[in-house]
């Protein structure tokens, strides 16, 4: 009991403190302090939501869509990708400093080429959520693997383990971790990367909706789609949590 308050204390902090935001920011605008026209009211932002429930379900479906399709490709690329240079020190020289390349590329360059070659539809988005997320599980997951500690797997060798055992026994569950935390990043990186892309060129998404909005200037609207893109990436970071503690037992403090 002793263990569990300080834990169930612990997590009331973070709502409070957005309690708190709130009621400043209320309070901030009922006293005319900022312009309305700049600044709405979270009660207006929430009016705002609500009337627009609906068209805005049906925008975030669409970038779930892409974000989910352009991550999963994403992190099976970067899985893959990693394995093969942890394996073969050749290919790591060759092509780490290409994986690194494809950081450097600005979305705002790439983003219209893709559209041009694509269109309008799902591809080049995803292509973009691809480019940005397959890096971070690339470089987390094989620091990972390079992690692995050579003490035991000298003693796996020693007994006569091979590759494939060493790597299912011992740098891949040591690399869970490194896997998932760079995982988060390209969740959230999956959902930026996707709206990004829907301001550049689209007919549907929350960038578009966003771009709608803004050109009307319904910032309330537009505060209103920024919460709703912050709760998604809050709800996928969850369920990643959620995974990385079913899959890795041995991690738990609780």
């Amino acid at each position: 009991m002793k263990r569990k308050l300080p834990n169930i204390t612990s997590k009331l902090y973070a709502p409070a403190a957005i309690l708190m935001l709130l009621l400043v920011w209320q309070g901030v605008c009922m006293m005319d302090l900022v312009p309305g026209y700049m600044l709405p009211s979270p009660e207006q932002v929430w009016q705002a939501f609500v009337s627009d429930a609906p068209l805005l379900m049906r925008h975030a479906v669409y970038t779930l869509q892409e974000a989910i399709a352009g991550l999963l490709i994403g992190i099976g690329l970067g899985f893959v990708s990693a394995v093969v240079m942890d394996r073969f020190q050749t290919v790591y020289r060759a092509c780490y400093p290409l994986v690194i390349l494809t950081q450097t590329i600005p979305t705002v360059a790439i983003a219209p080429l893709l559209v041009l070659w694509f269109g309008y539809e799902m591809t080049p988005k995803i292509i973009l959520i691809v480019l940005a997320t397959f890096f971070p599980i690339t470089v987390g997951l094989l620091d990972g693997l390079r992690s692995a500690d050579q003490d035991t797997v000298d003693l796996l060798r020693a007994m006569g383990a091979n590759r494939r055992q060493i790597f299912t026994y011992v740098k891949l569950p040591g690399a869970m971790s490194y896997f998932f935390a760079s995982l988060r990043i390209s969740i959230s990186y999956s959902i930026v990367t996707a709206v990004i892309s829907e301001w550049l060129g689209g007919v549907q998404g929350l960038g578009v909706y966003m771009t709608r909005v803004k050109k009307s200037y319904n910032f309330d609207k537009m505060f209103a789609v920024i919460f709703l893109i912050s709760a998604l990436s809050l709800l996928l970071m969850w369920l990643i949590d959620w995974i990385s503690k079913k899959s890795m037992p041995w991690k738990r403090t609780d």
